[in-house]
């Protein structure tokens, strides 16, 4: 289905929508600030139709499993874990497996989340220090239509804001199945005239529901000074979270089948390496400031970061290693600092154009001490390879944004970025050198409307992902020794997009898009071989529908519907089907609130099938998950909160992948489907004390 052809259902619906608005319209009131503040921005604060915010007042309504399920606010995101829960989660967005960040870019408080380079996989998103309760705000894109963002943004990026003070200091403390223990101590106040410091603990243990106990162990502390005011104003964070682990990975399906292995039973939550898992450390200290006027606005940010982080994993059990297994281990190092500032003016043109021309820059350099080992039992056997990288990336944008007419507005922007790297490799001269890659990126955004308070958007733009400094320089394979070429350091993504968005009713807020994404090249930096794997060209497709509104005061509604058709363009005589994309996705949350002394929400998550190999022979299964929370103020100092993770117990799975594999006792490698299982039926109570 080509995009161009199916233009005319958003359209067509938009004039519906536009005239259900006419005859039904209903004065402004209280409840549409409450819609606003809920979910995607009301008509005339969008650039597109996927654009949208998330409050607080949505998120403490949510259950969450871990942290980085926040993500899932965005609609059509999908957050899954195929290993132990201090790793990084698995993104799946608009047809794209994102690994554990790739074209998805993540900030929180200014400080960015993803990795360029990383021992385990390019883009690494590892939100696990991330503390829900303490968040403010998350604005979200799609698609590469945006001068402002840059480095993983081709599918889109969340910026996730923390408060910087709280009404009342809080101790909350959990208690779950499978060992889970956490507690979680915060508060705030003014130390002086427009001076306020914010302090937040987090401890939590959890062992989850696998055979081999996890061991999580996470600690977690926020500081964060703030000033100022709404037009000037400046905060300083400090960061500190640490992690350690035990995994269970994903494991064969025959072995699942079989239900035995050496003899003994196995069933779905048992693992085939008890050593497998890691530690990890992130330290970051971070300040913005803002200025506004009627004229102009001011933003600076800048930060510094010490990352850490060991990991030990193995996917293939004893294909490669018969005796010792193929357990092998990743160590990333690094201290980064970066920034960003931009200037907008504000002026108002001739006939009343209302115009806005901004000029921003971002700046960011990564020191990396790399390395990637054979090991066993968390020893290392031996080097496959191991460098250091210095690698740094300057973008600058510019963007006008006029309003011709009250219903006529543009958005037109264009980015360059300039990304050098240089490897020293420790372990095999050959793979030394230096790299150097630019990227030139227009956007373009037109907006209609709003007619009876609704939009139209028409979107076009062009993105980048960076690519791993070490296969931008590396010339010898490290584990085969055969010759490789270098690939680009820059790999770019061209989207389009038309949508619309309504306000049906004070109460009522839906946005429709239909989007297109096209790849140069699936490239991707292999961590678990150390090498550079080279993609083929790509095209996804796909409609998204989101429907967020209100029953009176007390009944919510959120939902959200996703799909997708991803193909490879080349039309390959093995198969033009891109494993691991996710055709079909869908949301749906009903929210009670405000109905004193009760709370809660109840929430369905259905994820769709996706092939597992090009030919499409091989299939995921679907999803779908039910959760449940309820609470109940005790009293007003006091909250009591049950929460049902996967109501109904389904046996659903978080990943599958097909590759080979060999376990003991086989004599040679299988390929087959390997799957990581999904957590069953958990339940979880909270107190939370409020001082």
């Amino acid at each position: 289905m080509q995009i161009y052809s199916v233009c005319w259902i958003s359209l067509s619906l938009g004039v519906f929508c536009a005239q259900t608005q006419l005859m039904a319209a209903t004065p402004s009131g209280q409840d549409e600030v409450e819609i606003i503040a809920q979910d995607h921005k009301a008509p005339g604060l969008s650039d597109a139709a996927s654009q949208g915010a998330v409050s607080a007042s949505v998120i403490k309504h949510k259950p969450l499993q871990r942290p980085a399920d926040v993500l899932e606010f965005v609609p059509g995101m999908v957050v899954t874990q195929h290993s132990g829960d201090g790793k990084a989660n698995q993104y799946f967005l608009r047809g794209m497996n994102l690994d554990h960040g790739t074209d998805f870019a993540t900030t929180v408080n200014g400080v960015p989340v993803n990795m360029p380079s990383h021992a385990h996989g390019q883009g690494y998103s590892d939100l696990n220090f991330l503390m829900p309760e303490l968040v403010q705000r998350i604005d979200y894109r799609k698609g590469p239509y945006f001068a402002g963002e840059g480095d993983f943004s081709s599918a889109g990026s969340a910026r996730i804001a923390y408060r910087t003070r709280l009404e009342q200091p809080f101790a909350d403390v959990s208690l779950g199945q499978g060992g889970y223990a956490r507690t979680v101590v915060a508060g705030s106040r003014e130390i002086q005239d427009g001076l306020h410091v914010l302090g937040a603990l987090e401890s939590m243990h959890h062992n989850g529901p696998w055979t081999q106990p996890e061991g999580l162990r996470k600690t977690n502390a926020l500081l964060t000074l703030s000033g100022g005011t709404a037009a000037q104003g400046w905060s300083t964070s400090l960061m500190s979270y640490a992690a350690q682990w035990r995994a269970t990975e994903q494991v064969p399906q025959r072995l699942l089948d079989a239900a035995v292995y050496q003899g003994q039973p196995f069933g779905r939550f048992d693992s085939l390496d008890a050593t497998d898992g890691g530690q990890t450390r992130r330290t970051s200290l971070s300040g913005q400031w803002h200025s506004q006027t009627a004229q102009e606005r001011v933003q600076l940010s800048a930060y510094a970061m010490r990352y850490d982080l060991d990991l030990f994993s193995n996917f293939t059990y004893q294909l490669n290693n018969p005796v010792s297994g193929d357990q092998f281990g990743q160590s990333d190092q690094r201290s980064v600092w970066g920034g960003r500032a931009s200037k907008s003016w504000i002026t108002e043109g001739q006939e009343g154009a209302f115009v806005v021309n901004t000029l921003g820059l971002d700046y960011r350099q990564d020191h990396i001490r790399l390395g990637l080992f054979n090991t066993a039992a968390r020893q290392i056997l031996s080097t496959v390879r191991e460098d250091v990288v210095e690698q740094s990336l300057l973008g600058v944008h510019a963007e006008n944004a006029t309003t011709w007419t009250p219903w006529l507005r543009t958005v037109a922007g264009v980015r360059a970025d300039v990304w050098r790297a240089q490897v020293q490799s420790l372990s095999l001269a050959a793979n030394s050198g230096q790299a150097r890659s630019s990227q030139l990126s227009p956007k373009l955004s037109l907006i209609l409307g709003p007619w009876a308070r609704t939009e139209f958007f028409l979107n076009a733009g062009r993105g980048f992902h960076s690519n791993d400094a070490r296969g931008a320089t590396a010339t010898v394979d490290p584990v085969s020794g055969s010759a490789i070429s270098p690939v680009a350091g820059l790999m770019a993504a061209r989207g389009q997009e038309v949508g619309l968005k309504t306000q049906w009713s004070d109460q009522w807020q839906s946005s429709l898009a239909l989007w297109q994404l096209d790849m140069d090249s699936e490239l991707v930096y292999l961590g678990d071989a150390g090498s550079t794997e080279a993609g083929r060209p790509s095209r996804r497709q796909g409609l998204e529908f989101s429907h967020q509104g209100v029953w009176g005061q007390h009944l919510g509604l959120d939902m959200s519907l996703a799909w997708t058709r991803a193909r490879y363009t080349d039309n390959a005589v093995q198969g033009n089907d891109i494993p691991n994309a996710v055709q079909r996705v869908a949301n749906l949350t009903l929210t009670l609130r405000n109905a004193h002394p009760w709370s809660g929400s109840v929430g369905l998550r259905y994820i769709g099938p996706a092939p597992l190999r090009e030919d499409n022979a091989v299939r995921a299964p679907s999803s779908l998950t039910l959760n449940l929370r309820m609470q109940r103020q005790l009293r007003p100092d006091l909250d009591l909160s049950l929460d049902v993770l996967n109501l109904t117990d389904r046996q659903n799975i978080d990943v599958a992948y097909v590759y080979t594999s060999r376990l003991s006792g086989e004599a040679a490698g299988v390929e087959g489907v390997h799957v990581h299982p999904a957590e069953p039926r958990t339940v979880r109570v909270s107190v939370r004390y409020r001082f």
